[in-house]
């Protein structure tokens, strides 16, 4: 009996000593992860602050505790602990944790710190002589490496059941979680870009892109018609923009350059038949393949992809690098009509996209100047003038916006390319699942879009047979003057040659819903109104048109159901003379009973 009692005895005190082990473990993990943790905002800022001592040292701080942190959930008795019924989950998620951490600060993070240690950014950037391109070269493997453990120590916490988890884990694993999934893109983007940089800035041959300058005061869905066009040559990161043309001077194609069938039945054959009409589809692919084959048919010259940019972004260079002078003879000769031989990020659009049409009345000076100040503006991006930091800051706002776009006719570049933004794809994984966009088409045939507001808002509707539905609200207003037929060069209105009264706007109104979606129902200023459905992609697509006589504004609404996604929804708007944030509005939540 005693025996027994002393036993019991025994293994109460061993239990006892045991949880208080197991404790003090957990205590430790939690610690040493929560120190790690808070070092990630200040490794964050030396970065950006180019401090590299700074982020060296931070990185092996925060090594050293997710290390501490491995090493207490790989002890026996909490090895043992994963074991046990029930609660044994919890002690495997949290060792799941420590371990993902520790691999993402020895993997993903020193790896990172070790490759931003190595690079200069500011010899990278263009600057007169070629880049050195070697660096980003040898940055490569690196990158891949962290990319990888990244991606699978996001995918082993994303495999863990939360539902069976205490609060106490379950919490710290949602965390982990959506740090991993945030950091996972980063890397993977940057991986990428190490992957087809490098070639495409020309590292081992010189590498030659079609430039489509849009004019946003001709509303396409990209943007604007590709009015001034221009060869950009790269070589070892050098920049040269010449062969100057415009789409007028391309001219009409028979046979045209065919498109899918989709496309064709929602934006007419004529993508294919004009160059001022390859981005009537929003789909930058789609756009850049005609376009590359126009020119190569037109001009014999082979191109290995197309870049697209707008005015708005061209201020957002000019911005980092400082005002262009201009020193071409012919473009000063032009400007001497009243417009401004220095440029800057300031006057650039209001030149570009109006003043340019009241000073010059003739289209071919007007496509001159156009193209001849992005010559300078590239010319002074070449040289390597302004500030590093600022420009990469704005090429990723022009980026963002979708007033930068990029297209590359080698199939490995191109698969890479179109998995983000930067490719304009309307298909694919840079597609959020809820997506919707609107796209704004000038049928007035002429630059009137310069004196157009816009506003866009997502409506989420009530449910509806159990799917969600979503309502896209577009606002749109001419702010011309009213004596605009008057006032206004008729190069401008369009003097109503397509039927379009001079001072009023055409634009075809183009709205598309995320995959598998239906576009239901469209109102026009709040009556319900007739409208051309379509499918692209998988995607519903409903197109209205609208007239706007100076002063008017008007309001269209699609609304999509048999929405299955369970994530936000999110929009896409073409890209305008407005700054984005001014035209895409918050969502707005209907009221539901």
């Amino acid at each position: 009996m005693k025996w027994i009692l002393w036993s019991t005895v025994m293994v109460s005190a061993v239990a006892a000593a045991s949880v208080l082990w197991l404790g003090a473990k957990a205590t430790a993990i939690k610690t040493e992860l929560s120190n790690a943790t808070s070092l990630l905002p200040q490794l964050r800022d030396e970065i950006l602050e180019n401090n590299v001592d700074g982020a060296t040292q931070t990185v092996r701080d925060v090594g050293s505790h997710t290390a501490k942190a491995r090493d207490e959930a790989s002890d026996p008795l909490w090895t043992l602990a994963g074991a046990m019924p029930w609660l044994g989950a919890n002690f495997k998620a949290a060792s799941e944790v420590a371990t993902s951490a520790d691999d993402v600060a020895r993997l993903g993070a020193t790896p990172l710190v070790s490759v931003f240690q190595d690079l200069d950014w500011n010899a990278l950037a263009p600057g007169g002589e070629s880049v050195d391109l070697q660096p980003l070269i040898d940055a490569k493997p690196k990158l891949v490496a962290a990319a990888q453990a990244v991606v699978q120590s996001s995918e082993r916490l994303n495999s863990i059941d939360a539902t069976t988890l205490l609060p106490q884990v379950s919490e710290p694993l949602a965390q982990a979680q959506t740090q991993l999934d945030a950091l996972k893109g980063g890397l993977t983007s940057a991986a990428d870009a190490a992957r087809v940089a490098p070639e495409m800035l020309g590292a081992t041959e010189p590498r030659h892109y079609l430039v489509l300058i849009q004019n946003n005061a001709e509303s396409r869905a990209t943007g604007g018609i590709p009015g001034a066009l221009a060869l950009l040559t790269i070589d070892r990161g050098d920049l040269t923009l010449d062969a100057q043309s415009s789409a007028s001077e391309i001219g009409v194609f028979d046979p045209i350059v065919e498109v899918d069938s989709e496309q064709k039945t929602i934006y007419s054959a004529r993508i294919g038949k004009f160059m001022q009409d390859v981005n009537l589809t929003p789909d930058f692919p789609t756009t850049a393949q005609v376009a590359h084959t126009m020119w190569e048919r037109k001009t014999g010259q082979r191109v290995d992809g197309v870049i697209s940019v707008d005015p708005v972004a061209l201020g957002y260079i000019l911005d980092a690098t400082g005002p262009v002078t201009i020193t071409s003879p012919e473009l000063i000769s032009i400007a001497q009509s009243g417009l401004p031989t220095e440029l800057n990020g300031k006057n650039v659009v209001q030149t570009l996209l109006s003043d340019v049409y009241s000073k010059i009345d003739k289209p071919k000076l007007q496509d001159a100047y156009f193209a001849g100040v992005a010559q300078e503006i590239f010319a002074a991006l070449s040289d390597g003038n302004g500030d590093t930091q600022g420009l990469v800051e704005g090429l990723s706002r022009g980026t963002e916006e979708g007033r930068i776009r990029l297209w590359s006719n080698r199939n490995a570049e191109q698969s890479v390319i179109a998995g983000y933004p930067l490719g304009g794809s309307m298909s694919g994984r840079n597609v959020s699942p809820a997506e919707f966009g609107v796209y704004f088409n000038d049928g007035t045939g002429a630059k009137m879009d310069f004196y157009v507001k816009r506003t866009v808002q997502l409506v989420k509707e009530c449910a509806r047979d159990g799917y969600a539905q979503t309502t896209v609200r577009v606002t749109s207003t001419n702010t011309a003057p009213t004596d605009s037929a008057m006032s206004l060069p008729t190069y401008v209105t369009g003097d109503g040659t397509f039927g379009v009264p001079p001072g009023s706007v055409q634009t075809n109104i183009v709205a598309y819903g995320p995959v598998q979606a239906n576009v239901e129902t469209a109102k026009l200023d709040g009556q319900r109104t007739d409208f051309a459905p379509y499918v692209h992609s998988n995607r519903p697509v409903g197109v209205i048109a609208i007239r706007l006589a100076p002063g008017e504004s008007r309001t269209v609404e699609y609304t999509f159901g048999k929405i299955v996604q369970h994530t936000e929804p999110n929009v896409v708007v073409t890209p305008t003379v407005q700054d984005v944030k001014d035209v895409i509005l918050p969502t707005q939540n209907a009221q539901c009973g």
